[in-house]
């Protein structure tokens, strides 16, 4: 992306500069008239902990709850946001009001209207005090004002120019204020049977089983959506998800839900496409968190070693099939504007890992091992688990011995995030099109304590870092913004408590007759509002 003056990033996000964007068709706009009816299996794996994004960004519930929550925006392929909840915006001279002008005739899914007051209450109680991403992002939000239930003002006492990277359904969620309001919103009954303003109204979670959303009968936008229902199926085995694809059983199914040597065979089946599109808001990255309060992990030459030890260019292509390549900063290429390609770089060297960790004061016992660890790996299928056996390979050369252990995703959380009880975790976030928004979580030392879900994994604190994310957070200039995030990124990867390994490339495997599936750049965390099965096509 390039970096925008504050002239062309008003311009950018003004509703006339977008106006005649709209008028494009997109790139999956189907030649035919979209069909209705029928039920869509999707494949939701792991299970999700909660179906509210308001208080967990992990990737299952945001593929649930994009369905059942509008935004007040959704990004098109390049990134820029497009009309949803609020219709048009205006973003004045000097960034510090933004008054957005919501949709008329939208309802909850209980029948409520939604007004200026849920995005109000939303904002004040949830975006700026408990979601994991956007608490520096709204922080400076000095008010809010709803002259009317169409319309919101936000005043800023410091500009906060990457929020309109971040206010999509999930990305800024908003709740309906009449069920939260004066409740404990963390344990809100409602975070498990959630009411939205979205195309699909929840109707039953079954643990273990499934989750099913069907059709919003009264949804804003006419005709829509175009499917009766959504199953969102737990699958846990690989060769098990990969079979049900195969049989049609599933016709949908995103985030590499098949080993990748079955990629290629579904592929050539007639029946089935594989979809790299949809993925664009994300811009994930791969990375291991070092514990740095870990008795070994504490001293700096030996997370330097544990870099050096660990080929990750042969992680990409072995591991990862291709689908990415090596990561050489927290922030990842695919941000082009504040990507710093020249941060201290760690070649894969296990003779400077050995020198290294000699100088750190671990040396090789009897059996050749300095010292054992554990890595607890991210739960989401076979691929992370295969990144573990990675880096216990690459770590058992320089002779640190590595035990891997597996839990599921609830207790993956209070492990790494609560308890803090782990040396290596290997895990990804989602850059998104702004480090304030994905990246600088995992280094902020203000989530430490707080047993937030993918923030500061590592215990790192530093309080240069720490001032350099909070000035980019208000920086009301482009440029500067640019020059705290390269420095940052100088900083970070020079003491590495987070070490990243490979910028992802996720894929999707849908259905061949399934159209409408991939309409814009965060569709996989988005509605399937605009899916439809041809049936022209077969089954």
């Amino acid at each position: 992306m390039a970096v925008l003056s504050r002239r062309h990033f008003l311009a950018a996000t003004s509703g006339a500069a977008l106006a005649a964007a709209f008028g494009r068709p997109g790139p999956t706009l189907a030649a035919q008239a979209p069909q209705r009816g029928g039920t869509l299996s999707i494949i939701l794996q792991p299970e999700p902990v909660t179906l509210t994004p308001a208080t967990n960004v992990a990737q299952p519930t945001q593929l649930v709850a994009g369905n059942i929550f509008d935004g007040l925006v959704t990004y098109d392929f390049d990134l820029k946001p497009r009309p949803n909840l609020a219709e048009r915006w205006e973003v004045a001279p000097d960034g510090l009001t933004i008054t957005f002008h919501l949709r008329q005739g939208v309802t909850w899914h209980d029948g409520r209207p939604f007004t200026a007051a849920d995005v109000k209450w939303s904002l004040e109680n949830v975006w700026r005090t408990i979601h994991p991403r956007n608490k520096a992002l709204f922080e400076n939000v000095s008010s809010v004002e709803t002259p009317d239930d169409r319309t919101v003002i936000l005043r800023f006492a410091k500009p906060s120019l990457p929020i309109f990277s971040v206010i999509n359904g999930v990305g800024a969620p908003i709740l309906p204020k009449h069920l939260y309001e004066g409740t404990d919103i963390l344990n809100n009954p409602y975070n498990n049977k959630p009411v939205g303003t979205g195309p699909f109204v929840f109707k039953e979670w079954k643990k273990g089983e499934y989750v099913l959303l069907e059709r919003n009968p009264d949804y804003w936008d006419p005709g829509k959506p175009y499917l009766d229902k959504l199953v969102f199926r737990v699958i846990p085995d690989a060769a098990a998800r990969a079979a049900a694809i195969e049989k049609g059983e599933i016709q949908y199914a995103p985030f590499n839900p098949v080993p990748f040597r079955d990629v290629e065979r579904l592929a050539a089946l007639p029946g089935l496409k594989v979809e790299t599109r949809g993925y664009e808001w994300l811009s994930p990255v791969l990375y291991f968190d070092l514990n740095v309060d870990s008795p070994y992990l504490k001293d700096v030459r030996v997370r330097q070693a544990i870099a050096h030890a660990v080929d990750r260019e042969a992680l990409a292509k072995v591991v990862w099939f291709g689908y990415g390549k090596a990561a050489v900063s927290p922030v990842p290429s695919t941000l082009a504007a504040f990507h710093d390609p020249d941060v201290p770089k760690y070649p894969f060297d296990p003779k400077t890992a050995e020198a290294l960790l000699d100088e750190a004061g671990f040396k090789r016992g009897p059996d050749g091992v300095r010292f054992a660890i554990t890595h607890d790996f991210l739960p989401y299928g076979d691929d992370y688990r295969r990144t573990g056996e990675f880096l216990k390979q690459a770590l058992k050369r320089v002779g640190i011995e590595v035990t891997i252990r597996s839990q599921d995703s609830a207790a993956f959380i209070k492990r790494i995030y609560a308890d803090r009880d782990f040396d290596i975790s290997s895990s990804y976030n989602a850059a998104f099109p702004d480090p304030q928004i994905g990246v600088v979580r995992e280094y902020w030392s203000g989530w430490l304590g707080t047993k937030t879900p993918w923030t500061n994994g590592s215990g790192y604190r530093n309080a240069e870092v720490d001032l350099l994310i909070e000035t980019a957070a208000v920086e009301g200039n482009p440029e500067a913004r640019v020059t705290a995030f390269r420095k940052f990124q100088q900083i970070v990867q020079r003491d590495l408590p987070t070490l990243p390994l490979v910028e992802l490339k996720f894929f999707t495997v849908h259905a061949a007759h399934l159209q409408g599936v991939v309409q814009q750049g965060d569709q996989v965390y988005s509605s399937l509002r605009d899916a439809w099965f041809d049936s022209a096509r077969g089954n």
